[in-house]
């Protein structure tokens, strides 16, 4: 049985405070729109992400390689004014403030290495794959005298 959505997710669980898995419908449960939805493929010698970001501006986005870890991140001024030249917003469903996601890429990835395009509210990164190397423990013998 479906319910209709007027404020929420689903009126029957805003009037109920619980939910069922079934009538939530989404992906990412209630607060799935403040997720960055992603797309990774595989290929032989790369890696290919796909990140939705509907409503962002280039400008709004950020991506930093630190210490192996690519963070993704994007932030929409928030605007508490509910009037505009036309009138009163009733409902805003547009996502304003912050939001960011991290991967892991390894920590021999170079920030030359990561090409990003952003077309169409989606961002497209393309990380090279490094072989991990497997560092040989070196024995460290303390001398007896």
């Amino acid at each position: 049985m479906m319910m209709p959505s007027i404020f929420r997710e689903n009126l029957w669980n805003d009037w109920m405070d619980f939910s069922f898995p079934e009538l939530d419908g989404k992906l990412y449960g209630k607060r799935g729109e403040h997720i960055m939805k992603t797309d990774v493929k595989e290929h032989e010698q790369e890696y290919e992400v796909d990140i939705e970001l509907p409503g962002f501006k280039k400008e709004e986005v950020k991506a930093e390689l630190k210490d192996g870890y690519l963070t993704v991140s994007a932030a929409k001024e928030v605007n508490n004014d509910q009037k505009d030249e036309n009138g009163k917003y009733v409902r805003r469903e547009r996502y304003s403030g912050n939001m960011s996601r991290t991967f892991f890429v390894g920590e021999t990835v170079k920030q030359e290495e990561i090409h990003a395009k952003f077309e169409d509210g989606v961002l497209a990164l393309t990380i090279p794959k490094k072989d991990a190397r497997k560092q040989v423990e070196e024995k460290r013998y303390v001398t007896i005298e």
